[in-house]
């Protein structure tokens, strides 16, 4: 009996001293080889990291599992771990701690998951990491140091990516390069190691020009899985290899303008003309009076790779059309602009007349908040003009008593959103044609709220709306509405009934398209001729129906 105690207290302490060494996720199957412990998970879906793995695992292959994540310490209990092999998961994301506690780490393969990044910096905690397995996954960058923390490494597999752009100060950096370097040619003290940088969409620009000499200077003990990298872009180049192809230095745009200052007659068409010579490509936009250009008639022609002109066509000058026009390029290196001042010229009296301005000045304008939330508006605006293809308008926008942003919108556009508008302030927003001011009747003055929280649960942010011309306007519930064709005193009484609404906690029913508002004669009748009605002057939510 002695003996049988003796023997059931050395099991139980050996089961104490190493937990978990005889367990076995479900799923999943267990067993020792000359390597130590392995752990193999295939096709189950447990969708996380196991809790149960043996301790004493040197191997671990889940594959074909559903894991979307490494969270923090994943294996951290596993601190013998020497492979781990997570192919064919759903990865998308690895903290920056996934790997912490696996010193004795040597080989990571993480083939075919979703991995569109990855924390450089998690690679630290794995200081005998020799090969690393990241090939089809959808990683689009590598940094500048991505292998700063991996000096034992002996193959890296990256094909099969996304990889456009990388500089060669990834690989000059890279510790094992520095230290094959200065051992080159002393046989044994530097091992080989493998890069595979293949199948992926590289843009054999400027941009790729460091990558490219470094590709072709490439020797032992640094070897390419696959030495014949082939361009996807630009066009010209697509389908090349790098050892067929010659790269320029990047260089900052450079705008010039063959004229800088044109006369045209009223009513002509102008184009406007920039070259623009820049490595790689640039992006060119035009302005006037510092504000873009929109909707307007913009192309650009490539001359050649690096040069490219862009042409802005103004249809039908008219005089509000005069004024200082600007061409601006940019490209990751820096930008360039120049100037062109378009004057108009006096008609002759002998032409045939041109249709004066006078006619779109009276021009109507139907303009509304079609549309709204939490935190903006969208206006929308109809304009009978004689010209539709041609006529531009602009947005006048800002705080009701300060100075109004103007924005341009070419022809052909009917809407403009505004967002991240402030609480409790009152803005107003008006549309006009091409470059006037703004007449009465194509404005809205309207006020925010300021119980955000309220206005987020019923997606509503306008409480006050006040119509600053004689149109249909959609109004939502709480909204009241007034004209200026009616005494200023109205819209006085809207915010007062307003305020008594909101202090009893009247709930004003009615929806956002409900509520219709026009001219003083619905909303603010004469006091004398209906004395028992006067809060019939001002209505609001459903409550009221105007025409």
């Amino acid at each position: 009996m002695d003996a049988f105690r003796v023997t059931l207290h050395v099991v139980l302490l050996f089961y104490l001293i190493t937990p978990g060494s005889t367990t076995c996720p479900s799923g999943c199957s267990c067993t020792d080889d000359n390597l130590g412990r392995s752990l193999l998970c295939m096709e189950t879906s447990m969708g996380q990291i196991p809790q149960d793995i043996p301790r004493d695992a040197t191997k671990i292959r889940i594959e074909n599992c559903h894991l979307t994540e490494l969270p923090q310490q994943s294996f951290s209990n596993v601190s013998a771990l020497e492979f781990l092999w997570l192919n064919f998961n759903e990865i998308t994301l690895m903290n920056i701690k996934s790997l912490e506690g696996l010193d004795s780490l040597t080989e990571l393969r993480l083939q075919g998951n979703k991995l569109t990044s990855v924390p450089w910096t998690v690679f630290q905690d794995v200081p005998k990491l020799k090969i690393l397995d990241l090939k089809h996954n959808q990683l689009d960058v590598l940094p500048e140091h991505a292998l700063r923390h991996l000096s034992a490494l002996t193959y890296l597999d990256v094909s099969f990516n996304q990889l456009c752009v990388i500089t060669k100060d990834v690989f000059v950096n890279w510790p094992l390069y520095q230290r094959a370097e200065k051992e080159w040619g002393k046989e044994g003290l530097v091992s080989n190691v493998v890069l595979a940088l293949h199948e992926n969409p590289w843009l054999c620009d400027c941009r790729l020009k460091g990558f490219v000499e470094f590709i072709r200077t490439i020797s032992t003990p640094i070897i390419l899985m696959n030495s014949y990298l082939m361009c996807s872009a630009p066009a010209s180049k697509a389908g090349k290899f790098f050892h067929e192809i010659q790269l320029k230095s990047c260089m900052k745009p450079e705008a010039t303008a063959s004229e800088n200052n044109i006369t045209l007659p009223l009513g002509a068409n102008a184009t406007l003309t920039c070259l623009v010579k820049a490595r790689p490509s640039p992006t060119i936009q035009w302005m006037y009076s510092q504000k873009i250009i929109r909707g307007f008639s913009a192309t650009e022609t490539h001359i050649d790779a690096d040069a490219v002109t862009s042409q802005l066509l103004i249809p039908s000058l008219h005089l509000a059309d005069r004024g200082i026009y600007t061409c601006t390029a940019h490209n990751f290196i820096g930008n360039s602009s120049v100037s062109i001042v378009v004057n108009i010229s006096s008609p002759n009296s002998t032409t045939t007349p041109v249709p004066m301005l006078s006619t779109e000045e009276n021009a109507y304008i139907d303009i509304r908040i079609a549309k709204q939330t939490v935190y903006g508006i969208t206006l929308e605006w109809y304009a009978v003009t004689d010209n539709p293809a041609e006529t531009w308008f602009t947005i006048h926008f800002g705080k009701y008593d300060s100075p109004k942003e103007m924005i341009y919108i070419g022809p052909g556009i009917n809407s403009y959103s505004v967002s991240d508008l402030l609480p409790v302030t009152k803005y107003k927003v008006c549309v006009s044609l091409k470059n006037h001011p703004p007449r009465e009747g194509q404005c809205i003055v309207f006020v925010t709220g300021s119980d955000i929280s309220e206005l987020e649960q019923r997606e509503r942010l306008i409480h006050i709306v006040v119509i600053v011309c004689a149109m249909v306007l959609a109004v939502p519930a709480g909204m009241f509405a007034c004209t200026t064709e009616g005494r200023f005193s109205c819209m006085e009484r809207c915010l007062d009934l307003w305020k008594k609404h909101r202090r009893r906690g009247e709930n004003l029913q009615g929806t956002f398209d409900s509520l219709q508002a026009t001219s003083e004669e619905g909303l603010c009748r004469d006091s004398e001729e209906r004395p028992k009605k006067k809060e019939e002057r001002c209505k609001g939510g459903s409550q009221a129906h105007l025409y």
